[in-house]
């Protein structure tokens, strides 16, 4: 077998550099903690865009072991009946963070709160891959756009 040397002139690869990282600036004391499906609402609304009526988004809530809140994402925003959430990407970021749970949510600006078949088979989904992972989807909310007026999946039987 043969030894290769090293040339720095002439690397056998050339790759991308890969980072991964999670930068916590708020102390754990000062980090809301989640007890209920409405401390979930309020704390997904004080980060939530102004038009809620208007564009509908899909917001992350990563939580620790003891359901304290690490961070929240806004994590896509579409038109005036949809958006987009690619499943790995919310995993990427959920790993980078090392979350125990994630809480998920997004509004419909019609302030219609039923599910749509679509809404149920995310659920589903992010709840599977959730497993894989050791991540546990607690809940999934959607909001109308009055403070208030949401939708339980957790507090429903849904997951």
């Amino acid at each position: 077998m043969g030894s290769y040397k090293y040339d720095k002139e002439k690397p056998l690869l050339t790759v991308s550099e890969i980072v991964i990282s999670y930068r916590n600036k708020v102390p754990f004391t000062s980090r809301p903690k989640i007890k209920c499906s409405s401390d979930a609402e309020v704390l997904f609304r004080s980060y939530w865009s102004d038009d809620i009526e208007m564009i509908e988004e899909f917001n992350v809530m990563y939580l620790d072991r003891s359901k304290h809140v690490k961070g929240i994402n806004r994590f896509s925003r579409g038109g005036c009946a949809s958006t987009v959430i690619d499943p790995r990407l919310l995993f990427a970021s959920a790993l980078k963070c090392l979350c125990f749970g994630l809480i998920v949510a997004h509004n419909h600006p019609s302030g219609n709160l039923v599910s749509s078949v679509q809404d149920n088979e995310l659920t589903e989904e992010l709840k599977q891959i959730g497993k894989f992972h050791n991540i546990i989807l607690l809940d999934h909310l959607i909001l109308a756009p009055q403070v208030g007026f949401y939708y339980s999946f957790a507090d429903n039987g849904m997951l």
